[in-house]
């Protein structure tokens, strides 16, 4: 009888542990342990892996990310070959079968978009090419809302027992996003047209969004930094259109933006490409509220 009473005892706090456990989540970008956040509350324990001043195509698997990845219940990524560089260094590293890619316990966000610049072919003497198309689709806030369906369902689906709390949470953020993302349109409609050159391609989701016209990078091939020669010949383009500002992100160089900015007179405008980029954008809201100032 006393055999009895310990392992039910056993059985109540295995119970009540797995109860009160959190999903330990794995996010490869800022915005998705943002968004994760977000639709989870207090139910889940979001990480970053890599930080707004780092550039998120070459970031070193570390061993303290690969145990982070050990201890995950689900990695989130951009995916698109965003991380190709690292993160399967860290999934086979770590061990966890559980976040292999083609389980539920891996997110691929690119999978949730409608994928934009898509080659034709993926010629490695085009530059840093992404086969599956530009990875860079979090500066369009409609592609938040689409992951964030996703996300949520994947939530729901690992931890059936808060399923209706996710629900609820989903809810609630889309309600908020969705009428966000309209004041966004409504603030941003004046930009419909205007010029910019941009450091690297990470910008074609803003532009298609917003309506902005791109008409130069200052990489003369994406991955490639700025070269004197190129900038020289982009200095004569600028003079030919109607550009009103140079974009880049914040783990980017300014020496080739300062450099066009001090023979144009045109800003220089650090965009945050997730949270964190700038003192301003401390969440998804206030880093769209950011972008479009």
């Amino acid at each position: 009888m006393k055999f009895n009473s310990i392992i039910l005892a056993a059985a109540c706090l295995l119970t009540s542990a797995s109860a009160f456990a959190k999903l330990n989540i794995f996010a490869c970008e800022p915005e998705w342990a943002a968004l994760a956040g977000e639709l989870g509350g207090d139910k889940i324990e979001a990480y970053a892996a890599t930080t707004p001043f780092q550039d998120p195509h070459f970031i070193q698997a570390r061993p303290s990310l690969i145990a982070r990845v050990r201890r995950a219940d689900l990695v989130v990524c951009s995916g698109a070959n965003l991380e190709i560089g690292w993160l399967p260094v860290l999934l086979r590293q770590s061990g966890n079968g559980k976040v292999n890619v083609g389980t539920d316990g891996f997110l691929d966000a690119s999978q949730s978009v409608t994928m934009l610049d898509v080659p034709g072919t993926a010629d490695r003497a085009a530059g840093d090419i992404h086969p599956y198309g530009n990875p860079h689709f979090q500066t369009d806030a409609r592609n938040i809302g689409k992951v964030a369906d996703t996300l949520s369902a994947r939530l729901k689906s690992l931890d059936p027992a808060n399923a209706d709390f996710y629900q609820s949470r989903h809810d609630a953020f889309k309600s908020r996003w969705d009428e966000a993302v309209a004041r966004w349109e409504a603030e941003a409609a004046s930009l419909k047209g205007m010029q910019i050159v941009v450091h690297h391609a990470s910008w074609v989701y803003m532009e298609n969004w917003l309506g902005l016209v791109e008409v130069g990078q200052m990489e003369p091939k994406p991955g490639l930094p700025p070269t004197a020669s190129h900038l020289a010949e982009l200095l004569d383009v600028v003079k030919s259109h109607n550009v009103k500002a140079f974009v880049r992100s914040a783990y980017q160089s300014p020496r080739a933006a300062d450099w066009l900015a001090d023979r144009t007179g045109l800003p220089d405008l650090v965009i945050p490409q997730t949270v964190g980029a700038t003192d301003a954008a401390k969440d998804l809201f206030s880093m769209f509220d950011e972008m479009i100032r």
